[in-house]
């Protein structure tokens, strides 16, 4: 009989899997955006079957928002021009369906070779505080340090793209 927990686990699989696949195969930049945004949250899913929810909440809040929106502002930015490339040939469809079937039988055998009969161990209780612990004791300089490289970055897109409406509005 197969388990909710075993059910969950292959729906968001598959959804994370599709994700990928899709994003590889669409041709627009906003869609290949959605296809990750569908992986991302796909994988945040995957982490709450595991009992991670902080993880699980950071993977839908960094990845799924705030990377998603610098991609987005990235294209807008650089005002890439949306246009439909040419549809793939028969040979690249052929060769995309099957090195993914491929890819597929090797995972499909790799995980049913697996010896899985170790002890099992026991799960963090109180996970979300040993990571803030671990966080801001242990690893507060490069904490601290990633937050000031973040902000000269979003400093200096800021004056990029300042710049470049400067030199627009001279023309």
């Amino acid at each position: 009989m197969i388990s909710g927990e075993f059910s969950a686990f292959a729906i968001l699989s598959l959804t994370a899997i599709s994700g990928g696949i899709l994003m590889l195969n669409v041709t627009k930049v906003v869609h290949m955006l959605i296809s990750l945004v569908l992986t991302f949250v796909s994988i945040a899913g995957l982490y709450i079957l595991l009992t991670a929810e902080f993880i699980a909440v950071v993977q839908i809040l960094i990845y799924s928002g705030a990377i998603t929106i610098i991609m987005l502002f990235g294209i807008m930015l650089t005002r890439k021009t949306d246009e439909e490339e040419p549809s793939a040939g028969r040979l690249k469809k052929g060769l995309v369906f099957a090195s993914t079937a491929v890819f597929a039988v090797v995972m499909y055998i790799g995980i049913y070779r697996l010896d899985l009969n170790g002890d099992p161990a026991a799960l963090h209780e109180n996970n979300t505080e040993q990571i803030g612990v671990a966080l801001f004791s242990k690893h507060i300089i490069p904490f601290e340090l990633t937050s000031v490289l973040l902000l000269a970055a979003l400093i200096g897109a800021i004056i990029l793209a300042k710049k470049d409406e400067e030199k627009e509005e001279q023309s």
